[in-house]
């Protein structure tokens, strides 16, 4: 034993010689607490049984963390304005949790994730389909059919449109300047030229300083959306009669013009899975970017403009339309729900809303409004992907979509990292759908 142990030894028998000498008060102070917690207990007790509020959990993984403020926001307005139901708003991020809590029976109320698992969600039995009440509500009318019609499946609407846009490319104007384009290109054949004028190798090593387009390298659902609007102006598909198509010659001329690009030497690759991220623009390192309306690049100091993307056959664009689901629990709670959803439809949730994150309104009215009008007005920009809403198309919602997807990604991979031709990597993904793909 040393030293400090032998002088805390007598100080703690004396703590319990006070203890035990004090019997009487110690009784009296354990009948004390003994007494709170029970009164705390019955009350905590009381709350629970107050059956005139309902308590919903609604769960969102809104990126970045400036845009979940704003729904956090909304949501918090919606609690005070509506005392008989309380939504609580958690951060929760990924589609294994989401499978995990509707597989152990403990879904959340309310779901804000990607329209394009519905088919799974719907196989699981996990969400309610909503067009009874809607058909009721007043909001409805308010509200673009064609967004609706983009988020059914088998006749039936499993849920609503929470927000839209759609993708384009950002130039840097400053850079174009230099190069000597006073306009952006509109065709297939321009875009690539352009692109070609934009990469400059000051010291001819063969790795340019500068490049024309940054294309997403990945196999995940972003390479995929970004290639899409490519996809829907030539006119092809990946779904015909709900089975995979990746091999009709539109969609091979889709991607036959992004391996251009990088045979050109005119694009480069973003990292892995991170096409999204804008660092390459915001330095000068590419002239050319595709994405939304939700991009950092509109909150920086660059030089940049937008322009819609190039045609081949058509004008064509793809929405990113994002999703509310009511998962599948008890039907006061579900109907409880959708009084939520509503108020995500009105026009006050999707004026706020649109002005404080970039996204275009879902609500007519929300877009017609002094407000939007007069943001829109501040932010030129933006007009390029409303006057893009009439030509933008969807991605398919249908059970097996992550499977089409995975391989499609797979393939434009592929592809631009010069593994193989873009004919063949369809081919083979194809081929690998066809073995896993359910007869009818």
């Amino acid at each position: 034993m040393n030293i400090s142990q032998v002088q805390i030894v007598p100080k703690i028998r004396s703590f319990y010689q006070q203890l035990f000498n004090s019997s009487g008060k110690l009784s009296l102070l354990v009948i004390a607490v003994v007494f709170c917690i029970t009164l705390l207990s019955s009350c905590q007790s009381y709350i629970h049984k107050d059956t005139s509020i309902i308590h919903l959990t609604l769960w969102q993984s809104i990126n970045p963390p400036k845009n979940r403020y704003v729904f956090d926001k909304l949501v918090d307005r919606f609690n005070q304005t509506h005392r008989d139901i309380q939504i609580e708003s958690v951060y929760a991020e990924g589609l294994p949790k989401i499978l995990t809590a509707v597989v152990g029976n403990a879904p959340p109320d309310i779901l804000a994730f990607d329209p394009q698992l519905t088919g799974q969600f719907a196989e699981l039995g996990a969400i309610v389909p909503l067009e009874q009440w809607l058909e009721k509500s007043p909001v409805k009318s308010e509200v673009s059919p064609r967004l609706f019609k983009e988020l059914q499946l088998d006749g039936h609407q499993w849920s609503i449109p929470f927000y839209t846009s759609n993708i384009g490319i950002f130039y840097r104007h400053d850079l174009f300047a230099k190069a000597g384009i006073s306009q952006p290109p509109k065709t297939w054949e321009e875009f690539r030229e352009v692109a070609k004028k934009l990469t400059i190798d000051k010291n001819g090593d063969k790795t340019p300083e500068q490049y024309g387009m940054l294309l997403p390298l990945g196999k995940g659902e972003w390479t995929v959306f970004s290639w899409f609007p490519f996809l829907l102006s030539s006119q092809g598909e990946i779904v015909t009669n709900d089975r995979p198509n990746l091999i009709n010659k539109r969609t091979i001329t889709a991607l036959k013009f992004w391996e251009n690009l990088i045979k050109d030497g005119s694009a480069t690759l973003s990292p892995p899975e991170r096409g999204y991220e804008e660092d390459a623009f915001l330095s000068g390192r590419v002239a050319m970017q595709i994405t939304g309306s939700w991009t950092y690049i509109t909150k920086s100091k660059v030089d940049y403009k937008v322009f819609p993307i190039p045609t081949n056959m058509t004008p064509a664009t793809v929405t990113g339309t994002g999703g509310f689901f009511i998962m599948k629990t008890q039907p006061e709670r579900e109907k409880a729900a959708f009084k939520f959803l509503e108020f995500v439809l009105s026009e006050e949730f999707q004026t706020e809303w649109a002005i404080g994150t970039g996204f275009l309104p879902v609500n007519m009215k929300s877009a017609a409004s002094p407000e939007y009008k007069k943001y829109l007005s501040d932010k030129p920009w933006l007009q390029v992907f409303v006057d893009q809403m009439s030509v933008a198309g969807s991605r398919p919602i249908l059970a097996g979509y992550s499977r089409i997807s995975d391989s499609l990604g797979r393939a434009i991979e592929a592809t631009l990292l010069g593994k193989s031709s873009a004919e063949t990597a369809l081919k083979e993904a194809q081929e690998r759908l066809e073995v896993i793909w359910p007869e009818k």
